[in-house]
């Protein structure tokens, strides 16, 4: 099965799951531990990105009551990390943007990859609840 394939990855939810909760539980702990500011919409995002890697995690759970939570939970953190990401573009228009010194933290760059990870997770979701109705 290819890497470009979606089943090679609905195949891999369970494990793909493990992995936001573990990024959103690596992000939390820098939060809580001070290494990072505190940050509300990182906090959304960061909540998320654990909850919605839950759902993924149990699969048994895949349904459409499954994939209406998931969605409504990612919707809430894709508009999050939108708006965040929107004012980045908002300093570009303004000629004032620049990237965080430390660019691993830079809320531009972390709220677009936040976007791209909600999206997808809720995108898996819903193809392993309609994979699991055909079962």
């Amino acid at each position: 099965m290819a890497i470009t394939s979606l089943d090679f990855y609905v195949k891999r939810i369970q494990m793909l799951g493990v992995i936001f909760l573990a990024v959103s539980i690596l992000a939390w702990s820098v939060d809580l531990l001070g290494i990072v500011y505190e940050c509300p919409y990182c906090r959304v995002q960061r909540s998320v990105i654990g909850l919605l890697g839950i759902l993924m995690i149990v699969k048994g759970w895949h349904n459409w009551m499954t994939t209406f939570v998931a969605a409504v939970i990612g919707f809430l953190g894709a508009h999050v990390a939108a708006a965040q990401n929107f004012m980045g573009w908002k300093k570009i228009s303004a000629g004032t943007f620049e990237f965080k010194e430390d660019i691993l933290i830079d809320p531009f760059l972390l709220s677009g990859a936040a976007l791209f990870a909600i999206i997808a997770q809720v995108f898996l979701v819903a193809l392993s609840a309609r994979e699991n109705s055909k079962a």
